[in-house]
């Protein structure tokens, strides 16, 4: 009896949890934008459709992630080429330095930018409000999806494949074309579906780069929702954008399904090389060169922003975080780093213990439930942050209402971490083997106390590495906290994006420092979970 109350609440947290804070909004933003006093009513999607300058901003969003997509793979193919087949002094430096920029918060990337591009920059040019400097951003941010996603199969594939192409007459060009790019097609669609997704729903970047001018169905949300009070019409967008990613997942399924074919892959250490001639080494010089540029800049502009005032070293924009900022943040810009080590401190918590469980049920009651199950936990990956937090606003207001509580702000982190804890655990808790729960159960231990000596410190390891991103995701999070970060209690995304609302030098130089100090900050959370990623289980 007490197992099976036991089994049946760790179904029911994540379960509720997910269906309050997650499909009771998406349905509350699906009830305002098609139905009026309990009846159905289109007008708001009809005047979306109608409308010549949100059909404009459509068409912006779409073409400008088609470009950001078709940019990033010109130059992630190259690098995924370099990193996978040639061996070099500093190769995982390199490989290790361009995921950096994934993992930095969206305002950070677009504050970088701002940095680099802006006023004042040592470009000389000021690329503000200009898509140039949107496109840059969105590349900056996503070629370490096409590194990572096409290097790994690349630098697997038997290289003899092409030499073979080449002894019956093909040049470079035809033996990559014929042979090598039809199995990296694939990895190639996968990692342009992602970059799509993400510069499709891109919020940070388009808000601060290219502010109202390039409205996207992202920023648009927003706009609709927290500047001009057009809820229904929030509500239609949010739909349409709802319909547009779950047209890109499906397709994508379906033809990774289709393309998808075996291989014969090789250890990594045999398929690199060191670069023998002189193509082969401008290469490599070039590729690299290219990606230091691309990936060091931003940042380092950015930090030596932060430190500089007036041609001198300074670090009175640090100093000045514990001063008030009349009219760009109702608190000291210091209180927000405060505020966000919190807010992430309990997602965190509140993510692990939901992931962890659902972890076990996914591990342990296998099956088509549990698959399901393990599905619906990814969807808060593939919604959009802002619709997130615009179905908080609309729907947590009865039947308590919750959009004035500060809980909410960790609730939202949590639910879009919460992923990454089950992505983390799940893994490491399948293979732990069974004859270690057996042998203990032969000593007399039951399955409470199985699971408490023999399979949790084992997943305790994977369960830190999912701590470290949840915590990393929590204070980076900006579009969904844009929504219900209280004007007293603003996270440093937030401070920063308002920072740079406001002139003035010094609020400037304030919001290069707290992007600098989130970037830190983040960047550590990612260093310490991945000291702890788990190894390899021969040794059980």
């Amino acid at each position: 009896m007490t197992r099976t109350v036991g089994r049946v609440v760790a179904v029911a947290i994540p379960v509720v949890f997910l269906g309050w804070f997650f499909v009771y909004p998406l349905v509350a933003i699906l009830a305002t934008g098609l139905t009026d006093a309990g009846r159905i009513d289109l007008s708001p999607l009809r005047d979306v459709l109608g409308s010549a300058r949100l059909r404009g901003v459509a068409w912006f969003t779409i073409w400008q992630a088609c470009a950001s997509t078709i940019l990033t793979l010109l130059v992630g193919l190259p690098a995924a080429y370099v990193l996978a087949r040639y061996e070099f002094p500093g190769r995982r430096l390199v490989r290790a330095a361009v995921i950096v920029p994934f993992v930095l918060p969206t305002v950070v990337v677009g504050t970088a930018f701002l940095a680099l591009l802006g006023p004042g920059g040592p470009l000389g040019v000021d690329l503000r409000r200009t898509v140039w400097a949107i496109l840059l951003a969105h590349v900056f941010y996503n070629v370490a999806v096409v590194v990572r996603t096409v290097g790994t199969l690349w630098e697997r594939l038997d290289p003899t494949l092409e030499d073979a192409a080449a002894m019956l007459g093909a040049g470079r060009w035809r033996a990559f074309r014929e042979v090598t790019l039809p199995l990296l097609r694939p990895a190639i669609a996968s990692a342009a579906s992602i970059v799509f997704l993400f510069t499709f729903t891109s919020f940070g970047v388009i808000l601060i780069l290219g502010g109202f001018r390039f409205s996207t169905l992202e920023t648009e949300i927003y706009t609709q929702a927290t500047a001009l009070f057009d809820l229904p019409v929030a509500a239609a967008i949010s739909l349409l954008q709802l319909a547009g990613v779950g047209t890109l997942l499906l397709v994508y399924s379906r033809r990774q399904a289709r393309r998808t074919v075996e291989l014969a892959l090789q250890a990594r250490a045999d398929t690199a090389r060191r670069p023998a001639t002189w193509r082969a080494r401008t290469l490599v010089t070039a590729t690299v060169t290219m990606l230091a540029l691309l990936v060091g800049s931003p940042i380092a502009v950015l930090v030596l922003r932060s430190v500089t005032a007036g041609g001198s070293w300074t670090i009175s924009f640090y100093r000045g975080l514990g001063a008030s900022t009349a009219g760009a943040l109702a608190v000291p810009p210091g209180q927000a780093i405060v505020n966000s080590l919190r807010f992430a401190t309990a997602a965190t918590v509140l993510a692990l213990g939901i992931g962890m469980l659902a972890a076990v049920i996914i591990t342990y009651r296998r099956g088509r439930l549990a698959t399901a199950f393990d599905a619906v936990l990814m969807l808060p990956l593939g919604t959009s942050a802002v619709t997130i937090g615009f179905g908080f606003l609309v729907a947590l207001g009865r039947p308590v209402d919750l959009r004035t509580s500060p809980w909410l702000v960790p609730v939202a982190h949590a639910l879009v971490a919460i992923p990454f804890v089950v992505r983390a655990a799940t893994p490491v808790m399948a293979a732990i083997p069974a004859r270690l729960r057996e042998a203990a159960a032969v000593l007399g231990a039951g399955p409470g106390r199985a699971w408490r000596e023999v399979d949790l410190p084992i997943a305790t390891r994977a369960a830190l590495v999912g701590a470290g991103f949840a915590f990393a995701v929590s204070l980076g999070e900006f579009g969904a906290t844009s929504f219900i970060a209280r004007p007293s209690t603003p996270t440093l995304p937030v401070a920063i994006f308002r920072l740079l609302g406001q002139p003035g030098a010094a609020t400037f130089g304030r919001a290069m420092a707290l992007a600098t100090i989130l970037m830190a900050l983040t960047a550590t959370a990612i260093v310490l979970a991945d000291r702890f990623r788990f190894g390899d289980l021969g040794d059980f």
